[in-house]
């Protein structure tokens, strides 16, 4: 389904990273111009300078525009990160707005905007968008209400995972200690995104999408413990999974994140928003973009047959 995005000029903000390297591909595969919009230039395409935290960028020459660029991560309540991520999410959210100028936008948001309330066994659009445990949910839920009152098309991946993932795996790998990854409460189901499905999802609502928000996610939601062995036996580590009881491992959250309010070092290695993503089920109902003819034809078999074997270089960052 490539509809009037066949031909188009399309502006991806954020090409040059993780999920807009793979959206500007998945553009230019449907037979578009892709123009690469950030500081620096993305994989396919004419590169537009604009640094999303200060500037406005010119969009000039763009027929519709694909809105990835974000500030992620965990920062603390009043930390400099958690300013230039709202100067990001936010505020260059309303100046990117102002540029489009009428055009078609696809923005790329987040389920972290969903409250983080018992019972999301089906998570649909509908559901409550408040009570966010840090600043990436508050800010991501900020942007896309400028997004969804200016008319765009809103689309909320969870977990977003695959080839050249600088996040979810790298810090999953990161925190095997001694032969023991320790993982909160006991096993439960979520939804994961496979990131070939959000630059399908993307490429299909250019086409032309009712506005609203739209959940994006894998067919099948997966057990939590056995994607995480999948993967880990993928990646060649040898680890035993630990449970540690939810209410302990969401008590140590909040006294590592206390603590780390009294100093200016990197976030704690375990906070309230980490211990919620893996420590409840939580499982997207994507029938409403199914409706527009998405289909997700990617699953997490598919990213570990890609990565089985292959010795992984360096996993942090």
């Amino acid at each position: 389904m490539t509809g009037r995005i066949a031909g188009a000029r399309v502006a991806v903000t954020g090409a040059s990273g993780f999920c807009g390297g793979y959206i500007a591909r998945a553009a230019a595969a449907a037979g578009a111009e892709v123009l690469c919009v950030g500081r620096r230039g993305g994989p396919v395409g004419r590169h537009m300078r604009w640094d999303a935290a200060r500037d406005v960028p010119d969009l000039t020459g763009a027929d519709l525009v694909v809105h990835c660029a974000a500030a992620v991560g965990d920062p603390m309540a009043g930390s400099a990160a958690e300013a230039e991520m709202r100067a990001v999410n936010v505020e260059g959210a309303a100046r990117l707005l102002r540029a489009a100028g009428g055009r078609p936008v696809v923005w790329v948001s987040s389920a972290s905007v969903y409250d983080p309330r018992p019972g999301r066994g089906r998570v649909g659009e509908d559901h409550p968008v408040s009570g966010q445990l840090n600043a990436y949910g508050r800010t991501k839920a900020a942007g896309e209400r400028l997004a969804l009152e200016a008319g765009a098309v809103v689309l909320r991946p969870r977990a977003v995972y695959g080839a050249g993932d600088p996040y979810l795996v790298p810090r999953l790998l990161d925190r095997i200690r001694g032969g023991l990854l320790l993982l909160p409460g006991p096993d439960v189901t979520l939804s994961l995104t496979a990131v070939e499905n959000l630059a399908d999802a993307c490429v299909s609502a250019a086409a032309g999408w009712p506005p609203g928000a739209y959940n994006i996610a894998d067919a099948a939601p997966y057990r939590r413990d056995r994607a995480i062995r999948e993967v880990l036996r993928a990646h060649g580590r040898r680890a035993r999974i630990g449970h540690l009881p939810r209410p302990l491992a969401m008590a140590a959250a909040r006294a590592l994140e206390a603590a780390a309010r009294h100093r200016t070092a990197a976030p704690p290695v375990l906070t309230r928003y980490a211990v919620d993503q893996l420590a409840h089920t939580v499982v997207l109902d994507t029938g409403r973009a199914r409706e527009q003819g998405w289909v997700p034809r990617w699953a997490l078999d598919d990213y570990v047959r890609s990565v089985r074997g292959v010795r992984p270089v360096c996993w942090r960052g």
